[in-house]
């Protein structure tokens, strides 16, 4: 404990050293308005919404490549180096993004539909304890409607993670025994009949199945069709999918939560998010690269990119600055904006890891948030509108 606030007061001490709420060299106004000073108080809110002892990087990217970047913090407890400007870091939910990317792409190749039941692709995977993989679709699947229990939820995984943590911290526990364990609970809803109105209700279990889908339909593992459809078309050099490898390549944050004694826990290093539930691993740049793609119509055809955006209501997310709620898509948050018009997200909440990317509807401005834990979690709910009211800032250009 005692390195730790150390490290923090030598830091607040010495802001340049320690890279707390620096810009790069000869970084620009964007967005007319907008510019490095407005960055560096909206994460500085950010840092302190989240409990003000955290490490955080912000990026915004124009069309015309100007960046503004600004961070917090230090890599980690014990270190007196800065956050890295562009660190890697585990996406956690915002892999759903690629995953169902790669189903779209799929689906426009007409290797499956959207209207294609579990039962089909997966016979037998999803059923018993009232679970009935005949009426759940790939669309289901991809927007949260299918009503599967969450598996992360089973009593015996929380007790993996909150309680077992460095005994279990390499534990690569197969996609399909993962469903098995969902499967041992009852669903929360049965879907109604395909064009009836839908309930919501996020399952990382989805993307599991939709990822088992995309292998039978794609002719590869889930890994290799992000890889090769995403990854490489793109030229996204810090993303890559560890797998069951519970080491990050390039510059990146350690990890770390208070445990017993207010001694720090290391999360770093870990295999649990292995999966197409959260697998990813990336960096600010690499992710705004991704969905400036995704918006821009580099990654979908029309067709597919509309269907993507087409919503049902949410309510896991707090109301943001616009003031009314937004809708999830197939993978997808649209989220409305104070100035007009919507942009496109999905956050990604991993161990003490919390990435928060976002687009502009035409593609021309992206901003992508990390925090990264020190001690105790963060409070989810004060850091997400810190975020939403940064990303508004950022896409609407608002000089305060």
């Amino acid at each position: 404990m005692t390195g730790k606030r150390t490290a923090v007061v030598a830091c607040m001490a010495a802001l340049v050293a320690c890279g707390v709420g620096d810009a790069p060299a000869g970084a620009q106004a964007t967005g007319g308005g907008y510019a490095a000073g407005d960055l560096r108080r909206d994460l500085a809110a950010v840092r302190a919404a989240a409990g003000g002892d955290v490490n955080v990087v912000a990026r915004v990217e124009e069309e015309d490549g100007a960046v503004l970047r600004a961070r917090y913090g230090t890599a980690g407890v014990g270190s007196t180096a800065p956050v890295p400007w562009d660190p890697e870091f585990r996406v956690a939910s915002t892999t759903k993004t690629f995953t169902a990317v790669v189903v779209l792409q799929l689906v426009a190749e007409g290797r499956l539909s959207l209207a294609d039941t579990v039962e089909r692709w997966l016979p037998g995977v999803v059923s018993g304890q009232g679970n009935d993989g005949s009426r759940i679709t790939v669309r289901d699947l991809l927007q949260h409607t299918s009503g599967i229990y969450d598996y992360v939820n089973d009593p015996g995984v929380q007790d993996k993670l909150l309680n077992h943590f460095d005994d279990n911290r390499y534990d690569a526990t197969p996609p399909s025994q993962l469903v098995v364990i969902a499967m041992r609970h009852a669903p929360l809803f049965t879907p109604p009949p395909n064009g009836s109105p839908r309930r919501w209700a996020y399952s990382n279990t989805n993307y599991l199945l939709a990822a088992m889908i995309a292998e039978k339909a794609g002719g590869a593992d889930w890994r290799e069709l992000v890889e090769h459809r995403i990854i490489a078309p793109l030229g996204l050099r810090h993303t890559y999918i560890p797998g069951e490898n519970p080491y990050l390549i390039g510059p990146h944050e350690r990890v770390t939560v208070d445990g017993p004694g207010d001694a720090p826990v290391d999360l770093t290093e870990e295999s649990y998010q292995h999966t197409a539930d959260s697998g990813v691993v990336s960096t600010p740049s690499d992710l705004d690269t991704f969905f400036r793609a995704l918006a821009g119509g580099r990654l979908l055809p029309a067709t597919q990119w509309a269907l993507m955006r087409r919503t049902v209501p949410y309510n896991d997310l707090p109301v943001p600055p616009a003031g009314e709620q937004g809708g999830y898509g197939l993978g997808l948050r649209v989220v409305p904006l104070t100035c007009g018009g919507v942009f496109y997200m999905h956050e990604g909440d991993g161990f003490g890891v919390y990435g928060r990317p976002a687009v502009s509807a035409d593609g021309r401005r992206s901003v992508t948030v990390s925090v990264t834990s020190t001690t105790a979690p963060v409070d989810e709910d004060r850091l997400n509108k810190a975020v939403q009211t940064l990303t508004d800032h950022a896409l609407c250009a608002v000089r305060r």
